[in-house]
């Protein structure tokens, strides 16, 4: 399998603030890593920098090392969206193009690759809505709008739509947040399914889903990383202090 991600000094700023610091990170390839922190400490914009998307903010700019399978995303003459496709990106809110059927959201990413054989998107999609285990729900609907499924499907047709580009990596910005248990279950399920094929890196507020679906967990506190290590070591003893503070809830 593939080395995974790397990350080294990695910096952030949005315009004149610097919310990331130095940060150093080996992500595992093949397995779920867990970012926790307080609201602010710069766990969104730490999953944003990976596949480039910190710098779509005006003022927002990043500076360090970012390398999938040894090669550098911010070195020269790399394209910022072809690593967003290598590098797929599910965010907290449910955001399927509202416009578009079922069928079309998952398909959006393949056409913009340019795309056009029926047969082929056909079954990418097919694939992907397996994939996103939502195909038996939508299979009868697939011309119907994205936006009438429930909070559950949309977020996981959102999953589907960036697994149809077959990325290397998914990244998931608190991913449940919007939704039910029944719903934060099944994408929990979800997310143990896909890490046989991919690499995920989840940021979550919520411990107990940190502990049950990741292999490792890295705190992060005031932009800076505080904490990396085995998720069961992170929640049975952690190693600093202000990390056994914020999982036993005295700050956060």
């Amino acid at each position: 399998m593939a080395d995974g991600i790397v990350v080294r000094q990695l910096n952030a700023w949005f315009g004149a603030l610097h919310v990331l610091r130095g940060i150093d990170l080996n992500i595992a390839p093949g397995a779920v890593t867990a970012i926790i922190g307080p609201s602010g400490c710069g766990k969104s914009t730490f999953i944003r920098c990976l596949n480039r998307m910190h710098e779509v903010v005006p003022g927002a700019r990043a500076q360090g090392q970012v390398l999938l399978n040894g090669e550098d995303l911010y070195g020269p003459g790399v394209d910022p969206v072809q690593i967003r496709r290598r590098i797929g990106m599910v965010f907290q809110k449910p955001n399927p193009f509202p416009t578009m059927s079922v069928f079309d959201n998952v398909a959006a990413g393949l056409r913009l690759d340019g795309v056009r054989n029926h047969a082929l998107l056909d079954e990418a999609v097919e694939q992907a809505l397996h994939h996103a285990a939502l195909w038996d729900e939508v299979k009868d609907q697939l011309g119907k709008s994205g936006a009438s499924l429930s909070g559950g499907q949309q977020q996981r047709l959102c999953i589907a739509r960036a697994l149809a580009v077959r990325p290397e990596v998914l990244l998931m910005d608190e991913p449940c947040s919007a939704l039910d248990p029944i719903a934060t279950a099944k994408i929990e399920e979800l997310i143990v399914e896909l890490k046989k094929e991919l690499t995920i890196v989840i940021v979550t507020h919520n411990m107990q889903q940190a502990a049950r679906v990741s292999e490792t967990t890295a705190f992060f506190l005031l932009g800076e990383l505080v904490e990396f290590d085995k998720t069961t070591r992170i929640f049975t003893n952690p190693s600093d202090r202000r990390t056994e503070d914020y999982i036993t809830g005295r700050f956060g």
